[in-house]
């Protein structure tokens, strides 16, 4: 019996596709996409960002995090 291979989807940058310019720090409902359920910041092979967005992503998790907008860890 032939094994069917699956395609693997193009991930698409949801920065570019929606035009956000810049990730601002301060809206947690965009962050939390971009999150794990267990708090972790989620990698790129997985969210499909380019390297440069995720370094911004990045940066505004951890601002948000120190301003107390976002926890730590999620319980």
């Amino acid at each position: 019996m032939a094994v069917k291979k699956f395609k693997k989807r193009k991930k698409v940058n949801f920065f570019q596709k929606n035009n956000i310019k810049y990730i601002d720090y301060k809206d947690v409902e965009l962050l939390k996409k971009f999150i794990s359920p267990n708090g972790q910041i989620l990698p790129r092979r997985v969210t499909g960002t380019s390297p440069k967005d995720q370094r911004q992503l990045a940066t505004a998790i951890k601002r948000a995090r120190q301003m107390a907008l976002l926890p730590y860890v999620i319980e």
